[in-house]
């Protein structure tokens, strides 16, 4: 089976905890469909963008800057790792994230 990351993009801000708590509700029970699928490997939410460190080679040197490379108004919150027969199959997941996660936009993407 392929491997395919289901990324999860959102606006910038802090969510409100109030509209948040169903939102992880329903995700915990749609990771817990793909664990009993067989096809959930990782998942993880990564703190805000502001909390980044971009390192950039140039040469012999390696640049380190603070907070995100690029200003955005969206930005990749999470994502979650899965096997799949094939895309067809990895999409379908990725529609089911995309519904407990609306509107937040769901990018999948195998791996190489």
């Amino acid at each position: 089976m392929k491997q395919y990351l289901l990324s999860i993009y959102q606006p910038d801000g802090t969510p409100e905890p109030e509209a948040l708590e169903p939102v992880m509700r329903n995700l915990d029970a749609l990771n817990k469909e793909m664990r009993a699928a067989g096809v959930w490997v990782f998942a993880a939410g990564l703190h805000p963008p502001e909390t980044a460190t971009v390192l950039r080679a140039t040469g012999e040197e390696v640049l380190v800057t603070d907070g995100p490379f690029i200003e955005a108004k969206e930005f990749l919150g999470g994502f979650t790792v899965i096997r799949a027969e094939d895309l067809d199959a990895a999409m379908e997941w990725g529609r089911k994230l995309a519904a407990v996660l609306s509107p937040l936009a769901i990018e999948v993407r195998p791996f190489q």
